[in-house]
């Protein structure tokens, strides 16, 4: 038996289209006249996963499109109206031309008897780890709704973290690439001119001026050199973050970089609360529960901190002790989880707690930006300050000696 994709229409040319498992395409067309439709055309049908060449590769849906998808999802199983109905409904969405075709092979999968679980890990390189799980935790316990709702949540706050961190690391960039550019250009193009241009006039060169010089001709003579160089450490460098020790070496100096590092840390701690909290509230056992949310802490260096607390947790430490023994979160995160074990509430606790932590996320990434600003800004004064003397400190000379 074959799985087959048709499209037939009935006697008033009404067009259908949908899956149906035959023999072969004449067993098909005999089955779809016994529910008076006449088929059309048909395909091979094997659900799997739409090539991810229009999404560069990466074979992943965006954050804002699992938002849509969950806010618009979860408000219409909120109404009553039928999972497959709602599955239809979006499938007509705006979405991208990518996540569609998704949802289309999802909605036929859930049509032809599938959990929506079930139909949504068959993608599991494309969805997130813990929206699949969370999907399978709001079927079993019979909230859906309020899990779709959950996630889009998470989804929003988490892409709006993201799109301020972006935001505000832009401008220490544009400094950044700015001071690298203007001391290439002085380098390959205005010092030459004007050391030729001095040259001609026979002026004796401070020790300084002729030290920016011969880093001058280093470049020119050796610029293909150093860029082939840069080349390569740069390959080298991501080639080490795709191996395993690597990536946590990576992700361990990320949480200690100046300024930085409390930022990440925030933002992992955010990413918790709001996560943990969701599982716990929607029925989840909490060592499931820790199991699961630990994909949500993406730095490795963290999760492998966590999963040690989760395995105390499970031998009965209680889960504000195990975290504060690894220093997994910071201890503001541990009096919120003893408070909340006091209380036998810590789904309460967390989800409460949730807009505090992310409100640390952006104050910790503002005041490092406010710190990074002024010190990008002196050491772009200081490098073009100390070029231009390089270059104008023999026509000071030269104005002196006729004065």
């Amino acid at each position: 038996m074959k799985t087959y994709k048709y499209t037939a229409i009935n006697i008033n040319k009404e067009e259908f289209s949908g899956t149906f498992i035959a023999k072969d395409e004449q067993d098909l067309a005999q089955q779809l006249a016994k529910q008076d439709l006449f088929l059309v055309s048909c395909s091979p049908y094997s659900g799997g996963t739409p090539s991810a060449f229009f999404t560069l590769g990466t074979g992943k849906v965006g954050v804002d499109e699992l938002n849509n998808f969950c806010r618009q999802f979860s408000i219409m199983i909120n109404t009553g109206i039928p999972m497959l109905d709602c599955l239809e409904c979006l499938k007509d969405q705006k979405f991208s031309s990518y996540f569609h075709s998704l949802i289309v092979i999802i909605y036929e999968d859930v049509k032809a008897g599938k959990m929506l679980s079930e139909a949504i890990k068959k993608h599991k390189k494309v969805f997130p780890e813990f929206f699949t799980s969370m999907i399978y935790v709001g079927e079993s316990s019979g909230k859906l709704d309020l899990v779709l709702k959950a996630l889009a949540d998470y989804y929003e706050k988490d892409s709006y973290l993201r799109r301020k961190r972006k935001s505000a690391m832009s401008y220490p960039l544009l400094l950044l690439g700015m001071t690298v550019g203007i001391v290439i250009l002085m380098l390959l193009f205005v010092i030459p001119r004007f050391r030729d241009a001095l040259e001609q006039l026979d002026i004796e060169l401070n020790s300084y001026t002729k030290a920016v010089y011969a880093v001058s001709d280093f470049l020119l003579a050796n610029w293909l050199y150093i860029l082939a160089i840069i080349v390569a450490v740069a390959l080298i460098l991501i080639i080490i973050g795709f191996t395993k020790k690597g990536s946590f070496l990576y992700d361990k100096i990320a949480l200690h970089i100046p300024f930085m590092g409390k930022v990440t840390i925030n933002q992992l701690s955010a990413r918790f609360a709001r996560s943990f909290g969701i599982l716990l509230k929607s029925g989840v056992d909490m060592s499931d529960a820790m199991d699961i949310v630990s994909v949500v802490l993406v730095n490795k260096d963290v999760r492998a901190r966590f999963d040690k607390a989760a395995d105390e947790v499970r031998h009965g430490m209680p889960l504000s002790a195990a975290i504060e023994k690894y220093n997994v979160f910071p201890r503001v995160m541990v009096q919120m989880l003893r408070i909340g074990e006091r209380s036998a509430s810590i789904d309460d606790i967390l989800l409460r707690s949730c807009d505090f932590f992310e409100t640390q996320v952006e104050q910790s990434l503002m005041s490092a930006i406010n710190k990074i600003q002024p010190i990008m800004l002196a050491i772009m004064a200081v490098v073009v300050i100390m070029l231009f003397l390089a270059v104008y400190s023999p026509m000071i000379s030269i104005m002196t000696g006729l004065v």
